[in-house]
């Protein structure tokens, strides 16, 4: 635990300026970024005595080691670099809205040809327009399937389109009137494109002009007789109003706004959105937020500001946006707002009518989303503080762990040996430093690994050493090891090299755990320490957690440590390792499968995937092609004869494979090998988790 003090900068170094200021720990990573009208007074207020702190306040300022700062003109400009900051960074004490789901949004891809009506989630792409957000997909697909009636707009997707062009035949929504079918040159590019954009008007409220021009049709249809005509109107007419009835009206004078509110307490607040387009509420969404710091309403209502608009721009910024309190001052967040959309934007708080009224109903769901969220989460801030605690306590460490870093290794049979990292902060995983490794064995190695590579404390010792190999040479390069043994600077903006990229991104193995748990027992918890200790790395704790028992070993001892059953950090150490089991045995069968779908033919120099699917497609497999002379080869389309010497030459050295066995039956499948189309009895691999890295990034170079 530092000292504020220890980095406090002298009174005279802090400008009476507007800034943006960013808090590091020991090992030079931001953990918080703020923004102040005068830094001075500003940061003048974390150096107080510590029991007048909010108490994570003061846990933010004792992790740190140091603080420095930028000056910028302007408070608005001071918003944007903390918002930038904060996305860069994602410092782990500053508030952090968690979206409580992935939104679905009702997408027009408008630059495309062909404009696609489709549902779409993440990030937004450039020339795609967005309606919504919806609360569940199908609301979406509902209204589409209504809507379709009256704008046929292209549906499918861009295999189905090609397919149909190709054939000259359209898809079912082409044959019942629910697609215009460009595919087949029903309706021309230009044509099915005013078609799409007819659709976005309607979508944004300009739903009167379509209902007035539809009725008239159909009063033309009914005068000229064509009553066939007349009744699909009519029913294309109740469709529209079908689809307008799910958004009822409730701001008059076809209102674009966004109302927010925001429900909390001590420790956790909740933020509800409603998005009101033409006077209806076109979308909801929620977010739910930890309070890392003593904080106001109108300063979380500055921060759900910035994650809402931080990356629109236009008509995605509403003209009003409603708030229960506004930020102090208010007038560079309004400023920063208008130069989003281009045009003026209202940020106030209702006082009357029906955005009163409406904001009520916004703020009842906010409270209620809290209550669910505390009852879902049941006090999970808490239990994971108490799980750190309880994992000190038991393992001697002289503070919790608030990072923990958790191996394993996976094999089959000894093949395609690898290692998984998984690193856990705060009890919550971090998954974009998650890292996999590929085994290799100790180069000049004369003993094969039992013959099979079934080595597990070895593989856990390499694995150990490379990683924290790396993580040495890093504090060598970047001067964290100074030969006076001075860390370096540590307040203002003449800090010492430090672990990040670009000033506060750790470098891959940069950042050091407080624990490393490996998945065994003491075999594989002394190859941990050993590794550890040949590096003379002293200062992190190794321990291992057993499957059969659950108990916990520590280096050096003779008799595990046993945790209740009902302890939470028995509970965090068993996701910690479940997860490192999960993410290794993913990369293992995912190589596992690369490598049962390898062939000889991948070894003949110049021989792309084109030529040996034709080989295939013409011999039927690879045994066959093995057998076959160089003239036959030679038949091949596209096929010479020095190509064809070449791939006989290849074929003849490689062995042949073993037969494939039917495991259902026990038969021998003579006539499937490598290289032609097969089925494999492995089940398919889990899904790796979002945010984590390639297989490469956990490979030494």
């Amino acid at each position: 635990m530092a000292d504020p003090s220890s980095y406090r900068p002298e009174p005279g170094q802090i400008p009476d300026s507007p800034g943006v200021y960013k808090f590091r720990d020991e090992h030079r990573r931001v953990i918080y970024v703020g923004k102040a009208k005068s830094l001075r007074q500003r940061l003048a207020n974390y150096f107080q005595d510590l029991a007048n702190l909010h108490p994570r306040t003061r846990s933010m300022v004792t992790t740190a080691a140091s603080v420095e700062w930028t000056v910028v003109s302007t408070e608005v400009e001071a918003l944007q670099l903390e918002y930038s900051w904060i996305k860069e960074f994602d410092p782990r004490f500053n508030v952090k809205y968690r979206d409580d789901k992935s939104y679905p949004y009702l997408a027009v891809t408008m630059n495309e040809q062909f404009p696609r009506v489709q549902v779409m989630r993440g990030h937004k792409k450039k020339g795609v327009r967005y309606f919504g957000p919806y609360a569940h997909a199908w609301a979406i697909r509902d209204t589409v399937d209504l809507l379709l009636r009256v704008f046929p707009v292209r549906t499918c997707s861009a295999g189905v389109f090609k397919n149909a062009a190709r054939t000259d035949r359209p898809c079912l929504l082409g044959y019942i009137g629910k697609c215009s079918a460009p595919c087949v040159g029903r309706i021309s590019a230009d044509d099915h494109w005013d078609l799409a954009d007819e659709f976005c008007d309607f979508m944004t409220g300009r739903t009167g002009t379509y209902l007035r021009r539809l009725e008239k049709q159909m009063a033309e249809a009914a005068e000229e007789l064509e009553y066939e005509r007349a009744a699909r109107l009519r029913d294309d007419i109740e469709a529209l109003k079908k689809a307008m009835e799910k958004n009822a009206v409730v701001l008059a004078d076809a209102t674009d706004a966004d109302l927010i509110a925001v429900a909390e307490d001590e420790l956790e607040a909740a933020v509800q959105i409603f998005h009101v387009r033409g006077g209806r509420v076109r979308g909801q969404r929620g977010w739910v937020t930890d309070k890392v710091e003593e904080i106001t309403t109108g300063a979380l209502v500055e921060h759900a500001l910035q994650q809402l608009y931080g990356e629109e721009t236009g008509d995605a910024v509403p003209r009003e946006v409603l708030v229960p309190a506004l930020p102090d001052p208010v007038e560079p967040v309004q400023q920063w707002l208008t130069e989003r959309r281009g045009s003026g934007v209202s940020l106030r708080i209702p006082q009357r009518g029906d955005k009163k009224a409406l904001m009520e109903t916004v703020q009842r769901n906010a409270q209620h989303a809290l209550v669910l969220h505390k009852t879902k989460r049941a006090s999970d801030l808490t239990t994971r503080s108490r799980a750190l605690e309880e994992i000190a306590d038991a393992l001697g460490l002289d503070s919790a762990p608030l990072r923990i870093e958790c191996y394993d290794i996976s094999h089959l049979q000894g093949e395609d040996v690898v290692a998984s990292m998984v690193v856990f902060e705060d009890g919550l995983a971090r998954k974009s430093e998650y890292r996999r490794f590929q085994i290799k064995g100790r180069a000049g190695d004369t003993q094969l690994w039992h013959g099979t590579g079934q080595d597990d404390v070895r593989s856990m010792h390499e694995v150990i050493t490379r990683r924290f190999r790396r993580y040495l040479a890093e504090k060598e390069r970047t001067g964290e090891w100074a030969e006076d043994g001075e860390p370096g600077l540590a307040g203002g903006t003449d800090a010492a090299p430090s672990l990040t990229e670009d000033d506060g991104r750790p470098k891959r193995f940069a950042y050091p755990p407080q624990l490393v748990v490996v998945d065994g027992g003491r075999p594989q918890v002394a190859a941990a320490r050993r590794a550890l200790d040949e590096l003379g790395i002293d200062d992190i704790a190794v321990c291992g957690l057993a499957k059969r028992l659950e108990e916990v070993w520590l280096p050096g001892e003779d008799d595990p440590v046993i945790l209740p059953r009902t302890s939470e950090g028995l509970y965090l150490l068993q996701r910690v390792r479940d997860e490192a089991h999960r993410f290794a045995i993913t990369y293992q069968r995912s190589k596992r499968g690369r490598r049962i779908r390898s062939s000889p033919l991948d070894d003949v120099p110049g021989l792309g995937a084109t030529r040996k699917q034709a080989l295939i497609k013409h011999f039927g497999s690879v045994k066959k092609l093995r057998s076959a002379t160089i003239d036959q080869i030679c038949e091949v389309p596209g096929i010479g004869r020095k190509t064809a010497e070449t791939i006989a030459a290849a074929l003849a050295q490689a062995a042949p494979a073993a037969p494939a066995v039917n495991t259902a039956t026990g038969e021998i499948m003579d006539d499937v090998e490598d290289g032609a189309p097969e089925t494999t009895a492995d089940a398919p691999g889990e899904p790796v988790p979002t945010g984590a890295p390639d297989e490469r990034r956990g490979q030494e170079t």
